[in-house]
């Protein structure tokens, strides 16, 4: 009677335990407060990236010839009109793009920031009165995350600020069969290699990764645990049946146990 019991005690801690030990976030975290320095990042401009840049200032026929409108095409009345939406600048395989009046900028490395400054420096002498003021984004700014998450796919921020923690939040989260502790970041570097960094969500480290911030196209990829590898090697058929037969088994155990204990 007692072994019995003994071994559905057991049974219960390790069913019970063992996925806390698998899903849990930052478990090699210290209970006490732990100062973390910061790591800066600027997303960098790369090879195919989508920029809007607007120039305004108090000279408006100054500035009018910087801000390109792309042409729409308005279905209703069947031709091509400007609306107010400013045009995408596509930065080449070069790094360069081609801006009214300036020509073409290498823009491959910069930040929104410094190529902002470039720009600024650049169109200074055509201004009088005073400085425009010069406004540049990343439109295309995406990652994609698959593997073990709840809702995968491709996900945009419209910040050029993203940390994994956020973009797998955007997923859904790791399903209960999603490796943290061996996470893997795809990266294309501005030369075009291919760079594969590992990911421990159980470790604090993980704020001070080169992959902790994801640039544009990153891929994020969630490996699944060997529970979930053990499981693909049966159909649905089997994997109910064996599902069933342990409820079924340790539904037997408790029962043996409590009748055991009235006796």
């Amino acid at each position: 009677m007692k072994k019995a019991f003994y071994l559905w005690v057991f049974t219960f801690i390790i069913f019970s335990c063992t996925p806390v030990k698998n899903i849990a976030y930052f478990q090699q975290v210290s209970t006490q407060p732990t100062r973390i320095i910061p790591v800066d990042y600027d997303a960098q401009i790369k090879p195919n990236d989508l920029l809007i840049i607007s120039v305004v200032s108090s000279e408006p026929e100054a500035s009018r010839r910087y801000n390109l409108i792309a042409p729409q095409l308005n279905t209703n009345i069947g031709y091509i009109q400007s609306q107010p939406m400013l045009q995408n600048y596509l930065v080449d395989e070069d790094g360069n793009i081609n801006f009214p009046s300036l020509g073409t900028i290498q823009v491959m490395g910069l930040s929104t920031k410094e190529l902002k400054e470039l720009i600024e420096e650049k169109l200074t002498p055509y201004f009088i009165e005073e400085l425009p003021i010069i406004t540049i984004r990343i439109v295309n700014y995406s990652v994609n995350v698959l593997g073990e998450v709840n809702r995968p796919g491709q996900f945009r921020t419209e910040n050029e600020r993203m940390t994994i923690l956020e973009g797998l939040s955007m997923a859904g989260d790791l399903t209960i069969y999603g490796r943290r502790d061996n996470i893997k970041v795809i990266r294309e570097e501005i030369n075009g290699e291919r760079l594969i960094y590992t990911v421990n969500l159980n470790d604090k480290n993980v704020f001070t990764s080169p992959a902790f911030f994801l640039e544009q196209n990153d891929v994020i990829y969630v490996e699944p645990n060997q529970a979930k590898a053990n499981s693909s090697k049966f159909g649905a058929a089997e994997s109910f049946r064996i599902s069933t037969l342990g409820v079924l088994i340790s539904l037997a155990t408790l029962a043996t146990t409590i009748f055991g204990l009235t006796r």
